[in-house]
C-alpha cells in the first residue's frame, strides 16, 4: 500500500534540497516522488496519508561504527536491541564491528553474522571483518573471500595496524580489491596503559595520560603510504587539532582518504571527567576544549566527512571500577542525532552539513546506496522534531547496556518516527 507524507520539512543534501513539501512512498517500500512539487493527487486513492506536523524528515542516518555483541557478548548488546536502539535514534544503517567472540575474521563467521543479522535485527546491517586475524596485528585476513560473502570493509576496531611492512601490504591488496579499510589512529607503543589525554587534568587526577601524538604520527604514516598504494583508506576517528593540521596538509596535497569523528568528542572534553567519571572513559579520549572546537571547524571545511556514535555497549560492573581499570567506550546510537543537533542549536554547524555527515557521506564511503531521498531509492526516512526539549535518563534508553556519556544532560531535538523501506518501525 502506498503512502503519502504530508506537511513535513524535506532536508536531503543528496539533492541539495531544504523545503516544505510531501514524500510519496510506493508499494516496494521506495521514494516515488518528493518535494513540494509532489501533491496528494500524485498518490493512489488508496494510499496511508501520515501528517507529520512540520517535522523534519532526513535520510535514514548511517553509523559507521558500532559494536553488537553478538556473537560472544550478548549480555552487553545483541542485535534486537542495538535495532531497538539504533531505530529510536533515526539510524536505519549500521556498519559493525568484528570483534566479538570468535572475531569475525573467517567465512563462516560472516555467514553467521548475516544471517543471524537478518533473523532479529530490523536495521540495515553491514559487517566489518577484521583487518589482520584474531585483531592481533600479524596475519591479513582473506580480503577477496571475506568480501566476496558481503563483507563492507575491514576494521580492526581499536587498534591500530603497528607493522607499518604489514600496513603497506594491505594497503596493495585493498587497492587491489577496491575495499575498504578503517584505520584507528593510535601508535600503541605511546599509548600503553593510559586512560586519558595528557594534560592538566590527567596530572590532577593522577591518571596515565596519551599525548595526540600518538594518533598524529600514524595518520602521518599511514597517508605517507598511502601516496604510494592508494586505496579507499578511512581514519574511523580522530580527536585533536593537530590531526587536523595533518589532513588539512595531505587533502590540499590531493591524497584521497575520509574521516571520522565521534559524537562524544564533538559534545564533551576532557574536563567532563570530573571526579573520575568512568562512563566518559573513551578511546580516543576526550581531548581539551581548544580541540573539540578545532574538530567542529574540521567539519566546516570538509576535513571531516562523518560523524559516528562510537556505540560501545558495557555491563555496569565493568565501568564501576577505578577509572584506569574500567572498561572504555559508551552507548551513543540513540543519542547521535539529537546530540549532532545541539551543535546546531548552539550556532556551531548548519544543519544541512550535520545532515551530510550522517547520511549521504557515509554512504558515499561505504558504496551503499543509503543516505538519499531520491526517487527510486529505499525509503529509510527519519522523522524528528528540532525543537523538543528532553533529557537523556539511561534507564529508558533501548540499549540494553546502559552506560551512556551524557546521562542527565539535557537535549533539543527528538525523533519522532522512523521509516525502513517504506514501513513505520520505530514512533514516539
Amino acid at each position: 500500500m502506498e503512502k503519502i507524507l504530508t506537511n513535513v520539512r524535506i532536508i536531503d543534501p543528496s539533492q541539495k534540497i531544504d523545503e516544505i513539501g510531501n514524500i510519496i512512498i510506493d508499494e516496494k517500500g521506495k521514494i516515488k516522488s518528493i518535494g513540494k512539487k509532489t501533491k496528494l493527487s500524485d498518490a493512489s486513492k488508496t494510499a496511508e496519508k501520515i501528517d507529520l506536523q512540520g517535522n523534519i524528515a532526513i535520510p535514514g542516518i548511517v553509523d559507521m561504527k558500532a559494536f553488537v555483541g553478538e556473537p560472544g557478548f550478548e549480555y552487553k548488546e545483541n542485535f534486537r536491541t542495538l535495532s531497538q536502539a539504533a531505530l529510536a535514534g533515526g539510524v536505519t544503517s549500521i556498519v559493525t564491528m568484528p570483534n566479538t567472540k570468535p572475531v569475525i575474521d573467517n567465512v563462516s563467521m560472516v555467514d553467521f553474522i548475516i544471517r543471524r543479522g537478518r533473523d532479529k535485527a530490523k536495521v540495515n546491517l553491514y559487517p566489518c571483518a577484521a583487518i589482520t586475524r584474531q585483531l592481533e596485528g600479524q596475519q591479513m585476513s582473506e580480503f577477496g573471500l571475506l568480501k566476496e560473502r558481503g563483507i563492507i570493509g575491514f576494521s580492526d576496531v581499536n587498534k591500530t595496524i603497528q607493522n607499518t611492512e604489514l600496513m603497506s601490504r594491505i594497503m596493495n591488496y585493498a587497492s587491489d580489491l577496491d575495499t575498504l579499510i578503517m584505520q584507528h589512529a593510535e601508535d600503541y607503543e605511546l599509548a600503553k596503559n593510559s586512560c586519558i589525554n595528557e594534560g592538566e587534568v590527567a596530572t590532577r587526577l593522577g591518571l596515565q595520560g596519551v599525548s595526540d601524538i600518538a594518533e598524529r604520527i600514524i595518520i602521518e604514516r599511514d597517508l605517507s603510504l598511502l601516496s604510494e598504494f592508494p586505496c579507499r583508506y578511512h581514519i574511523n576517528q580522530i580527536s585533536s587539532k593537530n590531526s587536523i593540521k595533518v589532513i588539512e596538509k595531505n587533502k590540499s596535497n590531493g591524497i584521497r582518504f575520509s574521516t571520522g569523528v565521534s559524537i562524544n568528542n564533538l559534545s564533551l572534553n576532557e574536563n567532563d571527567i570530573g571526579e573520575f567519571r568512568t562512563f566518559l572513559k573513551l578511546s580516543p579520549p576526550l581531548r581539551t576544549e581548544d580541540d573539540r572546537l578545532s574538530l567542529i571547524d574540521g567539519i566546516k571545511k570538509d576535513l571531516i566527512d562523518v560523524i559516528v556514535s562510537d556505540h560501545t555497549p558495557e555491563d555496569e560492573e565493568s565501568k564501576r571500577l577505578p577509572f584506569a581499570q574500567a572498561a572504555t567506550g559508551s552507548i551513543g546510537i540513540e543519542t547521535l542525532l539529537p546530540l549532532s543537533l545541539e551543535l546546531y542549536h548552539n550556532k556551531s554547524l548548519t544543519l544541512e552539513k550535520i545532515i551530510k555527515c550522517l547520511t549521504i557521506n557515509p554512504a558515499k564511503i561505504l558504496k551503499i546506496n543509503k543516505g538519499t531521498l531520491k526517487k527510486g531509492s529505499d525509503a529509510d526516512i527519519c522523522v524528528f522534531d528540532l525543537e523538543e526539549p528532553w533529557m537523556v535518563k539511561a534507564e529508558e534508553l533501548k540499549s540494553k547496556s546502559k552506560n551512556t556519556a551524557v546521562e542527565n544532560r539535557k537535549l533539543q531535538g527528538k525523533v519522532k518516527m522512523t521509516f525502513l523501506n517504506g514501513e513505520l518501525v520505530y514512533s514516539n
